[in-house]
């Protein structure tokens, strides 16, 4: 069943929201700031995120932006404001599709039907992948899946993505530039991103950024993935970063 992720500050709208999704037989999970979004998507898979703009900590269109930083679900806005400029701008930067409050239930599901439709079109169409093999990975870009030493590993979309690009690159140091502009689809940004996504990745690969197995960093070059060398040593799965 579809999961959803209901970011709303407004507690009767969130368990009204809550109460209709799950009799309509969808996964909830739902919090009522912007920063715990954040939280949610970079560790859970979401089908789809039903997303407030009048958020307490953070405005919902700053919100937006950060979740097209590190993941690329259908966002549906869901919010009392109406202006048409700033909703074509919401369009533009990201957002799937963008409701009016207030909505009926039935209008909000038409709109989620429509949403996941597309989604699943647009995988539907993409060609035929091969799995991708380096050292113990093994990635399958078309189911997105990755495997390490045969056991699965729950990856965020931006995760897997990450891993896939450098995977199909094994030993090529890639800039951070092309990792943006690929992963990211980002002509800039902050280093940082890649930085987080990378410790993220490091901890589910059993390695840490000073003791590498896979994922290697040269200081202002870029990021290679290559196989691990005999006899390199293993962190175990959550291995935490050294603090600097």
């Amino acid at each position: 069943m579809p999961s959803v992720l209901v970011v709303e500050d407004d507690q009767f709208v969130r368990s009204a929201l809550i109460r209709h999704l799950t009799e309509a037989s969808y996964t909830v999970r739902s919090v009522g700031t912007a920063l715990e979004a954040l939280r949610e998507v970079a560790h859970f898979r979401f089908d789809v995120v039903i997303l407030d703009l009048g958020l307490p900590d953070l405005d919902g269109s700053e919100a937006l932006k950060m979740l097209r930083g590190i993941t690329d679900v259908p966002v549906i806005i869901a919010t009392a404001r109406d202006d048409e400029a700033e909703i074509v701008r919401l369009l533009n930067d990201g957002a799937d599709d963008y409701l009016t409050k207030p909505f009926s239930v039935e209008h909000l599901s038409a709109r989620m039907a429509a949403v996941l439709r597309r989604s699943r079109a647009v995988a539907a169409d993409d060609p035929p992948s091969r799995v991708i093999r380096v050292g113990g990975l093994a990635i399958d870009p078309l189911r997105r899946q990755a495997e390490l030493d045969g056991a699965r590993l729950d990856l965020t979309r931006r995760e897997f993505d990450l891993l896939a690009f450098l995977a199909g690159r094994p030993g090529v140091v890639v800039a951070r530039k092309e990792l943006l502009a690929e992963v990211w689809q980002q002509s800039y940004g902050d280093d940082q991103t890649i930085d987080v996504h990378l410790s993220w990745l490091r901890r589910k690969l059993g390695e840490t950024a000073a003791r590498p197995r896979y994922l290697h960093t040269l200081r202002g070059v870029g990021v290679k993935l290559e196989p691990p060398a005999p006899g390199a040593p293993v962190a175990g799965p959550g291995a935490h970063e050294p603090s600097s």
